[in-house]
């Protein structure tokens, strides 16, 4: 963003939380991983064991409950900040975007790593 503005070019940023899409689709995010998974070498297999695979495919589908369906919200800023006379520098589309990883950019990393 800031490396184009010495060219005139105006850049947004529009930061979407979890919008329910092919991209975040359960099904195809699981298949994707075990298939990367049955590629792993046996020992990489058994350093991060079973359990994280299990643990990873819950938490996709624990996850898939929170995601919004509503894509106007990142549509909308796109066109505020395509259209608009004096775009914002940063674009938050959706609920968790606004309450979690806004709030969480501003603490110090070892805290946001913890959370």
């Amino acid at each position: 963003r800031l490396e184009m503005r010495d060219f005139g070019v105006k850049v947004s940023i529009i930061e979407p939380g979890y919008f329910k899409t092919n991209i975040t689709n359960v099904e195809n995010l699981e298949g994707n991983f075990i298939a990367m998974w049955e590629k792993l070498p046996e020992d990489t297999k058994a350093s991060y064991g079973e359990d994280y695979l299990k643990g990873f495919s819950g938490m996709l589908k624990t996850l898939q409950k929170l995601f919004n369906t509503n894509l106007a919200l990142v549509t909308n800023c796109m066109e505020h900040a395509l259209t608009s006379r004096y775009p914002r520098a940063r674009y938050s589309a959706g609920w968790d975007a606004k309450l979690l990883y806004i709030p969480l950019s501003y603490l110090p990393s070892a805290l946001a790593d913890a959370v």
